[in-house]
């Protein structure tokens, strides 16, 4: 465990003393910070149009959860932007080390293939726990204004949370692939918004039975909707997770075969 930890504290610290920490929280806060105003705008003005209508109409409006449609625009806005984000995160894991040749170094080093993956995937996770962090500021002026309902809140993050991790560790297997961190961030921007898109793609072209199932379930965007509207399936959790290890195994079956070659 000592070694994870000094792996993860090497490469945390890399980030910081980098400009991608900077470039990545600065564009990630300002464009949370413009959907969130946004959203709060757009539900206003509609339930001002909707009180309008009703007094028109002399009928009640509606109710409407304004703080939790707010919340779950945001959440929803979040996990776009991490398409984005996520490939900046781990495109230098691997390539970089590669490119300065520090790869041997690390490979000679008196740790074993398993701590330096799980090292390296526990910094890149903990620099994507800080940015989910960062949005508690808009939940805080959320709550200072409104009472949110708590429940879809949490489970949305939990969402969130898992869904970052998986694209975390598969981006950190294809930063073993090349040394160049642009065709790094290239090729997982790629791969996420394949598996992003996989439900929409198999129906606009017509697949259906068993495989038109498979690739629905692949779609890592279908598995997050439950957790938006406040409902933990475990079965959207054992799908994270297993992305996640096939992620984490690929990385570490990749550094094997860099130790062999090497």
């Amino acid at each position: 465990m000592k070694n994870i930890f000094a792996i993860a504290e090497r490469d945390l610290k890399a980030y910081f003393t980098s400009p991608i920490a900077y470039v990545v929280l600065t564009i990630f806060l300002f464009l949370m910070g413009m959907f969130f105003y946004l959203a709060v705008t757009s539900l206003s003005q509609s339930a001002s149009m909707r009180a309008l209508q009703s007094a028109q109409t002399g009928q009640p409006p509606d109710p409407i959860d304004m703080p939790g449609e707010v919340m779950r625009n945001l959440l929803q806005v979040m996990v776009s932007i991490m398409l984005f984000m996520l490939p900046l995160i781990t495109m230098a894991l691997f390539s970089e080390e590669k490119k300065r040749g520090t790869i041997e170094l690390l490979l000679t080093a008196p740790v074993t293939d398993i701590q330096v993956v799980l090292g390296k995937f526990l910094a890149a996770s903990l620099f994507y726990v800080i940015l989910l962090a960062s949005t508690l500021v808009e939940l805080g002026v959320l709550y200072m204004y409104s009472h949110p309902a708590l429940g879809p809140i949490l489970t949305g993050y939990v969402g969130v949370l898992l869904y970052g991790l998986s694209f975390v560790a598969l981006g950190m297997f294809i930063s073993t692939l090349t040394e160049n961190q642009i065709i790094a961030a290239i090729l997982t921007f790629a791969m996420t918004l394949l598996l992003w898109l996989l439900d929409g793609i198999s129906k606009s072209a017509g697949v259906s039975g068993t495989l038109g199932a498979i690739l629905s379930y692949l779609s890592v965007f279908q598995h997050l909707e439950d957790f938006m509207s406040g409902v933990i399936g475990t079965s959207h959790i054992i799908f994270y997770l297993s992305l996640t290890l096939v992620g984490l195994f690929l990385t570490y079956r990749s550094l094997d075969s860099l130790r062999w070659r090497g």
